[in-house]
């Protein structure tokens, strides 16, 4: 089949693995979904590619032999879609999509057969209260306990693997040394004292957060770890910075939805603060770095009013 990839994946990709990686594995993409859409008996259908697509993968919506509905979603190795996988498995659908394969089904290019939500409809499309408060209730379900003889990685072996490159870039730009050092300093005081090792989403946000039929919003996109359910909820405090950064009253409003989320969640309101700067730092520096200068400005500004 002729295969054009969304062009968001394709730029995120050489950003992340550099033009040649990218290219490489782009090109290849076309076989890698035909020889995806016959795998172990599947005789799936392509209605159409979901765009623009997440940054780390491609989706495509496609029908199974008996006509239902079901999404293919294909990521390169990097995306480590193995622990995808297991994590979809040991969730059984509980607030995430469902895997409609074993979860120790082999296929040519590691893609995963998913239950078909509605790609278009996130929790982005609510006003921003009522989104906030879908995405709790949510997240909330997916804190289980891992299962015996995991392989996923732990929030401190994740966060430890960004450490260096975060060093290097407050080395590189003095101005911003101060609050790399902070976002250091309050990881560093985190991982020495474990709060608890659960399953978590890992990239929770709300466009993570699809509209489906079987619940009326499940999550996506997960990068499964273990760890507390700060670190989880971290990453959603930052939702539509832009709009933050926008609004004259975007300080105070950050730091009311550090308290709104650790209250109503039962998480700890200084491991939460401690979290959303880690985590707004590491991602701002990720992104000048990757040449993405305004989301790298914006996370960074935000975590300057932290």
């Amino acid at each position: 089949m002729g295969f054009e990839p969304p062009q968001r994946l394709a730029r995120a990709l050489e950003e992340q693995y550099g033009k040649a990686a990218a290219d490489a594995w782009l090109g290849s993409l076309g076989a890698r979904v035909e020889a995806e859409l016959s795998a172990g008996g599947r005789a799936l259908t392509v209605d159409r590619v979901a765009a623009p697509g997440g940054r780390t993968s491609v989706v495509l919506l496609v029908r199974r032999a008996d006509g239902t509905p079901a999404a293919l979603k294909i990521a390169p190795p990097g995306a480590a879609p193995d622990a995808e996988r297991a994590a979809l498995a040991h969730w059984n659908g509980w607030g995430s999509v469902r895997l409609l394969e074993p979860a120790d089904a082999v296929t040519p290019g590691g893609g995963m057969l998913l239950e078909r939500l509605h790609p278009e409809v996130s929790l982005r499309s609510l006003p921003e209260a009522k989104a906030l408060l879908e995405a709790a209730g949510t997240v909330r379900r997916l804190w289980v306990e891992p299962p015996g003889g995991h392989a996923f990685e732990t929030v401190a072996e994740r966060t430890g693997r960004r450490t260096g490159a975060m060093r290097a870039f407050a080395e590189a730009d003095p101005e911003l040394a101060p609050l790399v050092e902070a976002a250091l300093a309050v990881r560093e005081e985190l991982v020495a004292d474990p709060a608890e090792a659960l399953l978590l989403h890992g990239n929770f946000r709300q466009s993570k957060v699809l509209s489906g039929e079987r619940a009326p919003w499940l999550t996506v996109g997960s990068e499964p770890l273990v760890g507390e359910r700060a670190y989880d909820l971290a990453r959603l405090v930052r939702d539509r910075v832009e709009d933050l950064i926008a609004s004259p009253g975007g300080p105070a409003t950050a730091r009311r939805r550090v308290r709104k989320l650790a209250d109503s969640l039962e998480v700890g309101q200084e491991r939460l603060h401690g979290w959303t700067l880690f985590r707004a730092v590491e991602s701002g520096t990720r992104a000048l770095a990757e040449g993405r200068r305004q989301t790298g400005e914006l996370s960074l500004e935000f975590a300057g009013w932290l």
